[in-house]
């Protein structure tokens, strides 16, 4: 794309509600870049501070990554290069560093794009409601005008965190002291092919009681095996079948930034994130129990199963329920003091980890508790998984709202309460079952998610639903 169509490259369409993603090239470009970077600095007042950028191993990641450097140093910010990471390793940066940061990536998304994902200092989330916009429209003037210099431009220089990184999360969770586990990573060809030796291997530490069977660990941001997008069950059919052939304990699947982690048992059976959820909320509370915490609150959003909350207030802790996306996710846990929070999407958020998203620190404690234990995985598992879920199921509409107001007028009854947290959610008062029907912010699909005490009704509830829905 020529300077003179970058000048008219409309942001609004790579500018989503908690980061930026565009195709590349298209939506977002060198130039376009260049022009978020020095926004990035004047909206958020950096300039004289310290700004971290790096990337994810997308072809275009590094040449995006030197120009939102530039942008940045010529509004006056000292730029800091982090190299390839992911995007938990910004958080961690962030936040040790208490500097703002910048990484690019389109996370699960494919080759052909590419994005940014931005923190405050303190790996504090940035979103359409807290600065994204303004960085939005100042890059568009300067993309159409050009960027005035800054009286002083600032300085680039480099800094490796993996090892700090590695190192940090060791100490949050000991695995010393675990049984032999063998695990299957599969990596997607994304950033976890990196940061999996650094973690749980022994490329930057000593060993751990793990050996490793490594998938798809080459860092390729083509995906020549397979999309980086554990949420897709056939993205997961690779791993299932090398955790059953290697006679694995446990199978680990990351997204291509490594921000999401995706549990597999030995039998090749997933395990939920709402399971996983519920087992690392549990070891969170009675860690924070044990350090004198009288309540720990643990946050959930509307999503995960209703065993979530069920332990969290078992085990002495206080449940939280909030609506799905992590800048809310990370705006809750800082107000509540949240030890920690789960999503149904398998992002996990930790107060030690700058209440940030981090996929390796909670596979990490699925590990530990594996580990210090002699059952299987699968068994552990089924104590956090009592109910039956329908997964997200995603109907393409010409009306959604229609297709809503059809579910309320035959579900809205004496016997059901509707709250309107997040979308609408209907709840069986005798607790047999729950639902959500959710709109997309960005595309015309209306999102179901259901949940009941047995199979059987779970499946009864959803193709009720869907025949409303879809009429």
């Amino acid at each position: 794309m020529t300077t003179e169509d970058n000048s008219q490259l409309d942001l609004s369409s790579s500018f989503k509600a908690y980061d930026v993603r565009g195709l590349v090239g298209k939506t977002i470009t060198a130039d376009s870049v260049r022009a978020v970077g020095a926004a990035f600095v004047d909206v958020l007042a950096l300039k004289g501070q310290t700004v971290l950028i790096g990337g994810d191993m997308r072809p275009s990641s590094p040449e995006f990554a030197q120009a939102f450097a530039d942008g940045a140093s010529r509004r006056g910010a000292d730029v800091v290069m982090l190299g390839l990471i992911s995007t938990d390793e910004l958080y961690f940066a962030s936040g040790v560093l208490n500097a703002a940061g910048v990484v690019f990536t389109a996370s699960h998304n494919p080759a052909e794009y590419n994005g940014m994902k931005m923190t405050r200092a303190g790996a504090v989330p940035l979103s359409s409601e807290t600065g994204l916009t303004e960085i939005r429209d100042l890059a568009q003037q300067y993309l159409a005008n050009g960027i005035p210099a800054a009286s002083t431009t600032g300085t680039q220089g480099e800094q490796d965190v993996l090892q700090d990184y590695s190192e940090y999360l060791r100490k949050l969770v000991d695995l010393t002291g675990s049984r032999p586990l063998k695990i299957v990573v599969d990596a997607g060809n994304g950033m976890a092919g990196m940061t999996t030796p650094a973690v749980l291997g022994e490329a930057l530490l000593p060993g751990l009681p793990f050996e490793i069977v490594p998938l798809y660990f080459e860092l390729d941001g083509t995906f020549p095996n397979h999309p980086a997008n554990p949420l897709e069950p056939a993205n997961l059919l690779d791993l299932q079948a090398a955790v059953v052939a290697h006679g694995a304990d446990i199978g680990l699947a990351f997204d291509g930034d490594a921000d999401r982690c995706f549990v597999i048992d030995e039998l090749g059976a997933p395990l939920s994130p709402s399971a996983v959820t519920a087992l690392v909320a549990r070891r969170e509370i009675a860690r924070a129990k044990a350090l004198g915490e009288e309540q720990p609150t643990v946050i959930h959003n509307l999503i995960t199963s209703r065993a979530v909350p069920e332990l969290i207030e078992h085990d002495g802790g206080r449940a939280v329920r909030t609506r799905v996306g992590h800048s809310f996710i990370k705006a809750t846990m800082a107000e509540e003091g949240a030890v920690f929070g789960g999503e149904h999407s398998a992002h996990y958020y930790f107060r030690d980890f700058f209440n940030a998203d981090t996929g390796m620190l909670a596979a990490m404690h699925v590990l530990a508790a594996l580990g210090e234990q002699e059952g299987p995985l699968s068994e552990l598992g089924r104590e956090y998984e009592p109910y039956v879920s329908s997964g997200e199921i995603n109907s393409q509409l010409a009306d959604v709202p229609a297709a809503v107001a059809r579910v309320r007028a035959a579900y809205t009854t004496e016997d059901v309460v509707v709250d309107e947290l997040d979308g609408v959610t209907f709840t069986a008062k005798d607790g047999t079952w729950w639902f959500n029907l959710r709109a997309s912010n960005t595309e015309p699909f209306l999102r179901l998610n259901a949940e009941a005490v047995d199979a059987t009704t779970m499946a009864d509830l959803r193709d009720a639903i869907l025949d409303l829905v879809r009429q």
